[in-house]
């Protein structure tokens, strides 16, 4: 089953002019400063699921078809419609367009982590403070948490998560007598050696990703984004960022990463046949492996992130999804009923058994899930890896207001640092020129 992952991001034609037309000076707690007081009791949410109702979910995610139908068997006088209008840029399109319209809006969409405060900081979801979200504090992981949040208001309830982990090809590994880099050097090192032993085999692919960017300056300490409402800040010069240029940059002058793009079908023939020898992605990448690698069976392995020092402990996400409810919703408190259940009650458990990585402090504790064996993996208890990268993602991270139309430029600007057209900081230079423009153009002070 293919579950979540770095999806295509959206152009320019998501306009977040709405967002900033909803900056202006307001009272509410959605602003940041303290949570909004709960006016929706257990008991009204109890009420309405006795009720019954109709409730229609956007999402992408497979997993929620069993959700729904349960939350079905159990809740007999709610009818859920779960419509899948699409992934990045065809689901944050179709959800602005109804928001714009005022009509077709569903009760709760599923929205990733990184799109999130473009929705929240135009008011186009609500704070679910008002249904004592707060007291879900502690329920799930620090990261993804802090993803939902701003200021102390609450905008999605995490639905999973992407802490980082090592994937590697250990039958290449052991054929060229590379050890599992346990540090960015040794992984740098393992790249040439590996190369140089056949010119065919690449220690990774990389032909420029955001998302992977980002998520690598985050675990090396950079915080290139700061937000305080509609106040940002821009800055690709921080010390995180220069740490992983400083070492991703020789990698590309030494040709010693694959081109083939991310999620094509080369990259899934070099995932096969060996050329591509590991990854460094999110936990949510197992199933896509078992379901799109199958040539891999038995062959591949998760090892703990590389770290920029030996003996450290810290990871960062990449990927993961919220879900929330729009302002324009017609049925708030079932939708809330529903999203409860997915992330944190029955539902959760249900989607971590059908290949979704949790976000549940409960689910990643849980001995059936750490000590779940994967065949695929050779039986190795894969989950032991990827829920200690959970509890060590680097705290403090932001993403932009409009992180989603920035993620789209990175091809005119950084990706070019791929194709020799000048180095990755020139690139995030650039990078940062254009997002600090196009921020300032949509009414944000950007600086």
């Amino acid at each position: 089953m293919l579950i979540n992952r770095r999806r295509a991001l959206l152009g320019a034609a998501l306009s977040i002019t709405l967002l900033a037309a909803g900056c202006g000076g307001s009272d509410d707690a959605d602003d940041g400063g303290t949570a909004a007081a709960t006016t929706v009791s257990e008991a009204d949410v109890a009420a309405a699921l006795e009720a019954g109702g109709n409730i229609k979910v956007w999402a992408w995610e497979p997993t929620l078809t069993k959700v729904v139908k349960d939350f079905q068997t159990k809740y007999p006088k709610v009818k859920v419609e779960l419509v899948n209008s699409g992934s990045g840029n065809d689901a944050y399109t179709a959800l602005q367009n109804a928001i714009a319209a005022g009509t077709g809006v569903p009760d709760v969409a599923q929205i990733e982590y990184f799109a999130l405060p473009q929705f929240s900081l135009a008011k186009s979801v609500i704070d679910l403070n008002t249904y004592g979200a707060a007291s879900l504090d502690g329920t799930f992981t620090p990261g993804t948490w802090n993803a939902v949040h701003g200021g102390q208001a609450v905008y999605g309830l995490p639905m999973d998560s992407g802490p980082m982990a090592l994937f590697y090809n250990k039958e290449v590994f052991d054929k060229h007598k590379l050890g599992v880099p346990a540090t960015w050097e040794e992984y740098a090192a393992a790249a040439e050696k590996l190369h140089a032993a056949d010119p065919k085999a690449y220690i990774t692919s990389d032909s420029g990703d955001a998302g992977f960017t980002t998520s690598m300056i985050w675990q090396a300490g950079g915080k290139p984004y700061t937000v305080d409402g509609t106040n940002v800040g821009v800055n690709f010069a921080d010390p995180g960022t220069q740490k992983w240029t400083s070492l991703w940059q020789p990698l590309v002058d030494k040709k010693l990463l694959s081109p083939v793009a991310g999620w094509s079908d080369g990259w899934y023939q070099g995932l096969a046949d060996g050329t591509i020898a590991s990854l460094v992605i999110g936990a949510w990448m197992p199933a896509n492996l078992e379901s799109g690698v199958k040539a891999g069976n038995g062959k591949w392995r998760v090892a703990p992130m590389p770290q920029w020092e030996s003996g450290g402990k810290a990871t960062s996400e990449n990927g993961g999804s919220s879900i929330a409810i729009p302002e324009k919703a017609a049925n708030k408190t079932l939708a809330y009923a529903f999203m409860k259940y997915a992330t944190v009650d029955e539902g959760a458990a249900s989607r971590s058994a059908n290949g979704a990585f949790p976000a549940t402090t409960k689910e990643l504790g849980s001995p059936e899930f750490v000590g779940k064996e994967f065949p695929y993996f050779g039986g190795q208890k894969v989950n032991e890896v990827l829920a200690a990268s959970a509890g060590q993602v680097v705290t403090g991270w932001s993403y932009l207001p409009f992180q989603v139309y920035a993620n789209s430029i990175y091809g005119d600007t950084v990706g070019k640092a791929y194709t020799g057209q000048g180095t990755l900081q020139d690139g995030l230079k650039a990078w940062q020129e254009a997002s600090v423009k196009y921020g300032q153009e949509q009414g944000f002070t950007v600086k």
